[in-house]
């Protein structure tokens, strides 16, 4: 990439020192470091995540290169179907489950045996 010596990175404190001011600068040097932290970790992120694709993909084509009568396939097509009709429902089915948990403690009958 590009280098940055000592001598550049002086020059670029003293600009900041007579723009910015004495008494901001540390406030802003703070700031900016922070935005870089933070442009560190999104990088660091979607690195991960496309190398985690990446190795899906792969796993996925060696599966189906060592699968001849392509049974393995249409199998993980179902799958994929199958996951993606089921993620939107999840979230809601969940709640459906807790909800039917709750009616069904409010509505079943006491436990206690009735009294003769």
């Amino acid at each position: 990439m590009f280098e940055v010596g000592f001598s550049e990175l002086l020059l670029i404190g003293l600009v900041a020192l007579l723009v910015i001011g004495p008494e901001r600068l540390p406030r802003v040097a703070r700031e900016a470091a922070l935005w870089l932290k933070k442009a560190r970790s999104l990088v660091t992120s979607v690195k991960r995540e496309i190398d985690h694709e990446l190795q899906l993909d792969e796993m996925k084509q060696a599966l189906l290169k060592h699968d001849p009568s392509g049974d393995l396939r249409a199998t993980l097509e179902k799958t994929a179907r199958e996951i993606a009709a089921s993620k939107p429902k999840t979230r809601s089915s969940t709640k459906d489950l807790a909800v039917n948990e709750r009616q069904s403690a409010d509505q079943s009958p006491s436990h206690e045996e009735p009294q003769r």
